[in-house]
């Protein structure tokens, strides 16, 4: 099978570029500012905006699935636009499309959210998500749509927050809970579900939730660090503009995949 990971140049795409080649597959993966650097993947330069560019490159390498990770923080034009253009080129070759979101297009709640609840999203970059999710099921409703949480993992940039507010250079939202997954876990559910059929939704992140804070404590512990010098404080207290209890209800995948999704107390244990 051959899989082009678009985006295969961020934390996420590059995992799943390593676990496919592990796995026999054949792999093509595109960058625009980064580098992919995985041994045994093809990598391709792409602007995922330029919808021309997408097709003719889709067209060229002909994949049995595609795979989308790309997303720029505060860009509109590469996080929902180039979901779209990414969507209609998969399409147009009858690829497999497995596109991953995030939590961040919900608004936070009380209770964990189900697989299907649909989008509120409160701030930009959840509207983009939002946005991109809506292209891809409008575009190709067989496509699997991946909500996923922080991700955690050897180069993460969660895990360099944590040791940033631990060292006082950040500060750590006690409120802000969230569902980390390790990256591992993650590429390994995305390419599970490029083999499969599922389409729709499907919130695939870890079992525990816990706030920004108890993660500081959790990388605290993990890796001798003093936890004396955490600095944090509560979204609502500085009217943070993102939501905060996002956590995500992951049963669903848990009981689909053969992929054990693993807690982060469990990934952060001694």
């Amino acid at each position: 099978m051959r899989v082009l990971v678009v985006g295969g140049s961020g934390f996420l795409g590059r995992e799943v570029c390593r676990r496919g080649v592990r796995a026999g597959l054949a792999v093509v993966a595109t960058f625009h500012s980064g580098e992919v650097a995985v041994p045994g993947v093809h990598a391709r330069r792409l602007d995922v905006t330029d919808r021309s560019a997408v097709r003719a490159l889709v067209a060229q390498v002909r994949p049995d699935a595609v795979v989308g990770t790309p997303y720029r923080y505060d860009d509109w034009a590469v996080t929902a636009d180039g979901a779209a253009n990414v969507a209609v080129a998969a399409a147009e070759v009858g690829a497999r499309l497995v596109h991953v979101s995030s939590d961040a297009l919900h608004a936070g709640r009380p209770t964990p959210y189900a697989d299907d609840d649909p989008p509120t999203p409160v701030h930009a970059y959840g509207a983009a998500k939002a946005a991109a999710e809506t292209a891809v099921r409008a575009i190709d409703p067989g496509a699997a749509l991946v909500r996923t949480s922080l991700i955690l993992g050897e180069g993460s940039k969660q895990i360099q927050l944590c040791r940033d507010a631990l060292a006082g250079r950040a500060v750590l939202f006690s409120d802000e809970l969230r569902c980390p997954i390790d990256v591992d876990d993650l590429a390994d559910a995305v390419l599970e579900l490029v083999a499969s059929s599922y389409a729709g939704l499907l919130n695939v992140a870890g079992p525990d939730a816990v706030s920004r804070a108890e993660l500081g404590l959790l990388v605290a512990a993990r890796f001798g660090l003093n936890p004396a010098g955490l600095t944090t404080t509560t979204g609502a207290a500085v009217g943070l503009s993102r939501p905060l209890d996002v956590r995500l209800d992951s049963a669903r995948a848990a009981g689909l995949l053969r992929t054990r999704l693993r807690g982060v107390r469990e990934l952060l244990a001694h």
